[in-house]
């Protein structure tokens, strides 16, 4: 998710009182890695081939609806 696309996703949800998550999926480690530097804070991203961890572009913050 890029900062751009999660703007973009606000603003197509902003009526909506549930609060949002934005997570991003890739296959594999190697995928990630090719668009790992525009990915935007507040960003969860899972990967297929490690389906029990998650990377976080949060910093100190645990997973789940943020709160707007």
């Amino acid at each position: 998710m890029t900062s751009k696309r999660i703007f973009e996703l606000e603003e197509m949800v902003s009526a909506c009182p549930a609060a949002t998550v934005h997570v991003g999926a890739f296959p594999d480690f190697g995928e990630f890695r090719k668009c790992m530097k525009a990915i935007a804070w507040e960003t969860e991203v899972r990967l297929s081939d490690a389906p029990d961890q998650m990377i976080r572009y949060n910093g100190d913050r645990s997973p789940g609806p943020r709160e707007t």
